[in-house]
């Protein structure tokens, strides 16, 4: 029996400070994906809301149940017949917000969600600085979702720098694995696509990632290049630069196959120590 076959798609964003105005952008775009005859849209990391100001996340963000954009999502997903991957939305959790992605199925039920598991707290050369865990609550758990089609390992932007859980994902059994994220201009310049190779390749799997790209209103860059990558590392589309948008590729999972066929990575993968030598007392 031929393995599955299924068009995915990305949006690429430039989320700005209004929700319900993002909720807009994001729903048009699945729309226009669904109708260019993708099975499978993914959105990008903080679809709704892209707002540094910890006060004016708060004022803006509530629990996922009450959130408009998922309600919206949910609903074209059902009228589409597609699933729907909300790269993520920052939802009220306790006396933080939680980075979440959710992935919706065909009749526009949520299926998973998951928290983002590393948070970006890192200071760049160019005098970037970055708090993630200031304001934002980490996850715990890694997320493997069935749909019929395929098996979704759930990532979100910083988490692509940490190939353990990639790893994690293809060994809980993941052909697909996603990273979709607000990657800052200057690390995605040097980073984004290098990442997203190197994931592919390591686990044989395919990577699909939906970004946000260009000047956004709270002030910060973002490099944008939404990127889908299948599993020997050859790119199948990528946005091309910053501009909101759409991108589509083929995912045949039968490469999945002969990429864990042809190098058998996750099986010869066992356990060692580290012994170091040459430093003194």
């Amino acid at each position: 029996m031929p393995e599955p076959r299924f068009v995915a798609a990305c949006v690429q964003m430039r989320s700005g400070r209004d929700p319900l105005v993002n909720r807009d952008a994001a729903v048009a775009s699945v729309r226009e994906a669904a109708r260019a005859g993708a099975q499978y849209v993914q959105t990008p990391e903080m679809t709704s809301l892209v707002e540094r100001s910890r006060a004016s996340l708060f004022e803006k963000v509530g629990p996922a149940e009450s959130d408009p954009t998922l309600a919206a999502l949910r609903e074209v997903a059902r009228e589409a017949g597609i699933a729907v991957q909300i790269g993520s939305l920052a939802v009220r959790n306790g006396d933080k917000v939680a980075n979440r992605a959710f992935l919706i199925d065909a009749a526009g039920e949520v299926l998973a969600s998951y928290d983002k598991l590393h948070l970006y707290d890192v200071d760049l050369p160019n005098g970037e600085s970055w708090r993630e865990s200031s304001t934002y609550t980490g996850g715990t758990c890694a997320v493997v979702a069935d749909l019929p089609f395929a098996s979704l390992g759930l990532g979100i932007c910083y988490d692509i720098r940490f190939p353990a859980l990639y790893r994690a994902l293809a060994e809980g059994g993941a052909t697909v694995m996603t990273a979709p994220a607000c990657f800052t201009q200057q690390t995605g310049e040097a980073h984004w696509h290098v990442l997203h190779r190197a994931r592919a390749i390591e686990t044989g799997s395919f990577m699909i990632s939906a970004a946000q790209g260009g000047h956004h209103e709270d002030g910060r860059d973002t490099y944008g290049h939404s990127l889908i990558v299948d599993p020997w590392g050859r790119v199948l589309a990528d946005a091309g630069g910053a501009e909101p948008g759409i991108i589509l590729a083929e995912i045949d999972l039968a490469r999945v196959t002969e990429a864990r066929g042809r190098i058998p990575a996750l099986g010869h993968a066992k356990p060692f120590t580290v012994t170091r030598v040459g430093r003194e007392a």
